[in-house]
């Protein structure tokens, strides 16, 4: 065992008051459910269902609703099959809730990773096997789970530029964590070929796409989209979506000079982080004045006034994306000193909507260069020509061969979601 592990599982072993004083310091900053504070220390009051139980993890928002599509197709499957689906953020929670889960998934949060807590999982839940997404690898979670027997999967999983070179610091750390499940399941060759260099083992890797470009569109409001689009009327309008603070400044000097060119132009925003829209509306109030800006979070209308939209709300963007006909997905413009890795196109695209991006999209180069290759997506530089982009993409002839290169890719992304349903359909078989 390497020696780094052996220092945290050392730390881990006596780290209990450590963890139940940043959870009280979080909860007491309104960061961690004041109800259900208490899964995290591994106290659950939901009985354990009967039959087969399978713990599926995924640290945050973006890495549980990935992961929807496949479990509703895979408790229609398997009627006496229960997932168990854990994460550490209230946000996800939130999200998960706002979407609805399929029936027989239960959401919980993840204990923290120290051994009493863990102990206590396991007791109560007494999962069959463990799903992690992604690479939210958490060592007691991993090693008392490979002790108590569990089949181990780690699924949709990848390694941006920045993680590569953080993880190689602990390269023998990472390789012994990623040997610990059966099967391995990347999202692009480029990661293998680093997780190769980290220590992975080849034998059990397999590439498999991105989960999430196979996901259902995301859930529709019908009655609040229809007042939406009633209060808009025939405004011409654009999105940004999942942006950074760090990015905005950029994205609302697009804006203004798009707003030169189409003066009732509408800029719908839904930030990343809710906890960063007081930022969003700062960065807005540079270029616009007070009464053109508008928040959902405290229900204000949109006015003929409003210019910019702030949607700093949890579990909306299937709403956002079809209001608007084109969308900058965001991280993805150039910023000094920050590398930002983009966001996943697949959701826009799967509604209709087209997709504009920066030029920083490493964490999903490959869809990205798929979109490229198909005419599916357009690439800009900068703000200027986030705003040329966003003024031109109002004309529907304009939008029309984009959005007809996107339906191509999206037609090819249903492999990865067979890919990872064949991979649970062999761990079943083997329980």
């Amino acid at each position: 065992m390497p020696l780094m592990l052996r220092l945290y599982l050392a730390f881990a072993a006596v780290s209990m008051p450590f963890w139940r004083t940043v959870l009280w310091l979080r909860q007491r900053k309104g960061r961690e459910d004041p109800v259900r504070g208490f899964e995290k220390l591994g106290r659950y009051t939901r009985a354990r269902p009967g039959g087969t139980v399978l713990w599926f993890h995924a640290v945050s928002v973006g890495e549980s609703q990935a992961l929807v599509t496949l479990l509703n197709r895979l408790v229609t499957a398997h009627p006496d099959v229960t997932v168990l689906l854990t994460t550490h953020t209230t946000a996800s929670a939130q999200a998960l809730a706002q979407r609805g889960l399929p029936a027989r998934v239960i959401h919980q949060f993840a204990p923290a990773d120290y051994p009493a807590a863990m102990r206590r999982f396991f007791r109560h839940w007494r999962p069959d096997a463990l799903i992690v997404a992604e690479a939210d690898m958490w060592p007691v979670m991993l090693m008392q789970a490979r002790t108590a027997g569990l089949p181990m999967i780690l699924l949709n999983t990848h390694v941006t530029p920045r993680r590569y070179r953080r993880r190689r610091k602990m390269a023998l750390t990472n390789g012994y964590l990623m040997n610990l499940f059966d099967r391995i399941l990347v999202q692009d060759a480029r990661s293998m070929e680093r997780f190769k260099d980290l220590g992975a083992p080849v034998g059990k890797m397999t590439v498999m796409g991105v989960l999430k470009a196979a996901s259902d569109p995301l859930p529709d409001r019908p009655a609040e989209r229809a007042a939406l689009e009633a209060t808009i009327g025939e405004r011409p309008r654009w999105l940004a979506a999942s942006t950074r603070a760090i990015e905005e400044p950029q994205v609302m000097d697009a804006h203004a000079q798009a707003v030169a060119v189409l003066p009732d132009l509408l800029l719908l925003i839904a930030p990343r982080q809710r906890t960063e829209a007081d930022q969003t509306e700062a960065s807005a109030r540079r270029l616009f004045a007070p009464e053109a800006i508008a928040r959902r979070s405290r229900a204000e209308p949109i006015t003929p006034e409003t210019r910019v939209y702030i949607a700093d709300t949890i579990g909306e963007m299937g709403l956002w994306y079809r209001i608007a006909p084109v969308a900058y997905t965001g991280q993805s413009l150039p910023v000094p000193g920050k590398t930002l890795g983009g966001k996943n196109p697949f959701e826009a695209i799967a509604l209709g909507c087209m997709v504009v991006h920066g030029p920083t999209v490493a964490n999903f180069a490959d869809a990205y260069a798929r979109l490229a290759d198909a005419g599916g997506a357009l690439g800009v530089s900068d703000a200027a020509g986030l705003a040329r982009a966003v003024v031109a993409a109002q004309d529907a002839d304009f939008r029309a061969p984009y959005l007809d290169g996107a339906a191509r890719v999206q037609a090819q992304n249903m492999h990865p979601l067979q890919v990872s349903l064949d991979a649970v359909e062999d761990l079943l078989a083997r329980l």
